[in-house]
């Protein structure tokens, strides 16, 4: 299935901290356009460890795009009637870290009999007093690594979405410009007839007061054949030719599988090469206004072909 390089998912999984403590863990997926795959994390140090295995699932999945995981974690609400009935839940005392505080405010008291003791609060902001409760580091790898699996497939979910609703634009786009096509090949040979006629006219014209009448023939002869070597150059069959073999090349891509966007940009720069062609050789105002109408399609269907995978 064609999909879009855009999409974003979410996905949320508790993590038990120990004590009766537990985090409510988020972790978000977001992908936008890119040439090549572009992998980005900002995860909490609890989470480092899922790193390696998100990674390995992006890869896996995803060919193009840049694509960030984050995650954030916090102590869920219920955890607190947990905490009333359970002081460990809260964290515990490192006594070696309270005993060497002790001792240190001891000293400085020596030092400087009039300063204050350390308040409770003080203490217990004191870093290490308090060992809170940080759960396994192999949960949160786990917790991390399902949570993330279940945010790319809502992100990959969203892309395929996307891209459907894309082959669906471009689709209706090569629709009129083969529409285009059909409509103006025919008359060309009518108008190229048209224009060498013209032609032909204003040359014998010039030439005419400058030849004597027994070189008529030949002069006439001579202009006729310029005129045709001149028609040669601006015939543009051979460009509505590769213009109607370059859109069933779209439309075929449209309706494969797997990743097209960088194949659909290639078949981008051929059409608009053929299109400047027309207008280049062009020999009325219908031609040249058909391939101005071309590369108008030309160019919205690159910008939406920007955001294919």
């Amino acid at each position: 299935m064609i999909s879009s390089m855009t999409g974003y998912g979410s996905a949320s999984r508790q993590v038990s901290l120990g004590g009766g403590v537990v985090a409510d863990l988020q972790v978000e997926c977001r992908a936008v356009n890119s040439r090549f795959l572009d992998l980005g994390f900002r995860l909490p140090d609890e989470c480092r460890g899922a790193e390696p295995g998100l990674r390995e699932l992006a890869t896996q999945s995803l060919s193009r795009g840049k694509v960030e995981f984050r995650a954030a974690w916090r102590i869920n609400s219920g955890s607190a009637d947990s905490a009333k009935s359970n002081p460990h839940a809260l964290g515990a005392i490192n006594h070696d870290r309270l005993d060497a505080l002790y001792a240190l405010q001891e000293k400085a008291q020596d030092a400087f009999p009039n300063a204050q003791q350390l308040t409770i609060a003080e203490i217990l902001r004191w870093p290490g007093i308090v060992s809170e409760p940080r759960g396994e580091e192999e949960s949160w790898v786990a917790v991390t690594v399902e949570a993330g699996r279940a945010a790319l497939k809502a992100v990959i979910e969203s892309r395929h979405n996307e891209g459907k609703a894309l082959v669906g634009v471009l689709t209706s786009i090569t629709a009129k410009m083969r529409d285009i096509v059909n409509a103006i090949e025919p008359k060309v040979p009518e108008y190229v007839a048209q224009y060498q006629e013209k032609l032909t006219e204003r040359l014998a014209e010039a030439l005419a007061a400058q030849e004597q009448a027994k070189a008529g023939a030949e002069l006439m002869e001579r202009i006729r054949q310029e005129v045709v070597l001149y028609a040669v150059r601006i015939d543009v069959a051979e460009e509505f030719a590769r213009l109607k073999t370059h859109l069933q090349a779209v439309d075929t891509a449209l309706a494969g599988k797997g990743p097209v966007g960088k194949r659909l940009d290639f078949l981008m720069q051929e059409l608009n090469r053929e299109a400047n062609t027309l207008s280049s050789k062009s020999v009325s105002e219908e031609c040249t206004q058909a391939a101005l109408e071309l590369k108008l399609y030309i160019e919205q269907m690159r910008e939406q072909v920007q955001n294919l995978e």
